[in-house]
């Protein structure tokens, strides 16, 4: 007789910063959400699928809990609060080494009872074993916490107890996806993703917070080549020449670090042209937030 399959969703929450993303992508084996220092760099709901023997899981990643200041910022918190809906447990990403903030502990007053919640405590690999123990010690006395598993993204550490942990939370049901299939993201989608990555890693200052990637050309050609045309998109002329660097230093930069994460997504050479356009407080225009993949519509109340 069949041994019964386990099936189910898990949305990882955390604040930002905590290393939501690089653990996602560490426990799906694939680069499934772009990853930078800053926070907020996860902006919509990412899928993620991994599975094992009898079981399967779709990982949902949200951008990290923050304080909406802005139209985007109020999508963002509302794809967080509609992942959290509809989900089979939670996988709570809290960073060692800054420790537990207000805000953690929010979450678990307001969510205590709703889902089963398993905290990862991330970055294991930069705190000491006092400080470890002092935040451990802390999130066991929370409510509505079923398990603490420390882990570190970065090495790999423990993220096989991590799995472990989630798999006994899951529902009995048939897998979803595809044994191959490790996101429900389109190749644009992560195409405009792996642009915005790199501009992430190469700007400062407030420049990437106003910052967005359009995809206005995603082709491949009868000899195997893929031809890609995207735009960065920033809020002022003076974040443009920022973007573009002296004699466009820049940008040559993002489209070569771009290019080369986007020839191992597509497995095939890539042609990429970027350009530089300003949308004036794109962040609070609906439409430009369309354009630019973040639809409100999208989300459900």
């Amino acid at each position: 007789m069949d041994k019964t399959h386990k099936f189910g969703f898990i949305c990882i929450a955390g604040l930002p910063n905590a290393g939501k993303s690089s653990l996602i992508n560490a426990l799906v084996g694939e680069k499934v959400a772009i990853v930078s220092w800053r926070p907020q760099t996860t902006r919509n709901r990412i899928l993620g699928v991994t599975g094992g023997e009898g079981w399967q899981m779709a990982f949902i990643d949200t951008p990290g809990i923050h304080g909406a200041r802005n139209k985007l910022g109020e999508y963002m918190m509302k794809s967080v609060e509609g992942a959290l809906r509809d989900v089979d447990a939670v996988m709570y990403v809290v960073d060692s080494a800054r420790g537990l903030r207000d805000e953690d502990r929010a979450f678990f007053e307001a969510n205590a009872g709703k889902h089963p919640i398993v905290v990862a405590v991330n970055k294991l690999d930069a705190v000491t074993q006092p400080t470890l123990f002092a935040v451990l010690s802390e999130i066991n006395s929370l409510p509505g916490v079923t398990a603490v598993v420390p882990v570190s993204a970065k090495r790999g550490d423990n993220l096989d107890t991590l799995k472990d942990e989630l798999v006994k939370l899951l529902p009995e049901g048939a897998p979803m996806f595809p044994e191959d299939m490790y996101t429900d993201s389109t190749l644009r989608f992560m195409a405009a993703e792996i642009v915005r990555e790199k501009a992430l890693y190469l700007l400062d200052k407030e420049v990437p917070y106003g910052i967005g990637v359009y995809i206005q050309k995603f082709e491949f050609r009868q000899d195997g080549i893929c031809d890609i045309l995207a735009d960065i998109v920033c809020e002022k002329q003076s974040h443009k020449a920022i973007v573009i660097g002296k004699g466009g230093a820049t940008l040559k930069k993002i489209g070569e670090a771009a290019r080369r994460d986007l020839e191992k997504l597509v497995d095939a050479k890539v042609y990429l042209e970027l350009y530089v356009r300003v949308k004036a407080e794109w962040r609070d225009s609906e439409y430009l937030m369309r354009e630019l993949g973040y639809d409100p519509k999208d989300i459900k109340d």
